[in-house]
């Protein structure tokens, strides 16, 4: 498996993408008690991670040394309550969660993270979409305002293929700040990209 190495303070974190839910048996999760009441974790436990791959998701992990995850992403299909199962169901997905623990950030983790995760060619075969809520940004620690850090998510998604576009789903609707990105994999019939338009603002074809 090639690994990307990413040298730091703390020791070398390796890059590495996985389809096997055995491989978290023996490393440690420190984001399970990484709690704050500034920002919200989308997945805070190895379980909720493991769960992701045994349903045919995609992870992909910073481990330091081996031993420590200090980073993941993931890609899952969207929840049955949501408008986005309303299209074709296999290739639809969500890039879900993006996470860096505080102390290892600024070291390009997260980009090297999406780019293991897109590396894949069955992407080209999916629809990828993100939803960017801002109750859910880690403003505190990094002294960013609200638009400074929405500007370096998109400069974050954008190098992956993601581009902004406008949908009236009422989550992202709530704040003008939050937005919604899309990877249109480029094996898409034009059929089903018409019909995912539509199904922005919730129109079924």
């Amino acid at each position: 498996m090639n690994r990307t190495s990413i040298e730091t303070q703390k020791g070398n974190v390796y890059i590495q993408s996985t389809r096997n839910p055995k491989v978290f048996k023996d490393l440690t999760f420190p984001f399970e008690t990484c709690h704050s009441t500034a920002y919200r974790l989308t997945h805070c436990t190895k379980q909720s991670l493991q769960r992701i791959i045994e349903k045919g998701g995609r992870v992909a992990l910073a481990l330091l040394e081996h031993k420590i995850i200090v980073g993941f992403a993931v890609l899952d299909f969207p929840d049955k309550n949501e408008r986005w199962i309303l299209s074709d169901p296999k290739m639809v997905m969500e890039l879900k969660a993006v996470e860096v623990l505080r102390e290892f950030r600024n070291h390009g983790i997260a980009r090297q993270l999406l780019t293991r995760l897109f590396s894949e060619d069955f992407v080209e075969e999916k629809i990828i979409y993100l939803t960017a809520y801002s109750w859910t940004w880690d403003l505190a620690h990094p002294g960013f305002t609200v638009l400074s850090y929405r500007d370096m998510l998109v400069s974050l998604y954008t190098p992956s293929g993601f581009l902004e576009f406008q949908t009236n789903e009422p989550n992202i609707c709530l704040k003008p700040e939050n937005m919604f990105m899309v990877r249109m994999g480029k094996k898409i019939p034009q059929k089903i990209q018409d019909e995912f338009k539509l199904l922005r603002f919730g129109i079924l074809a």
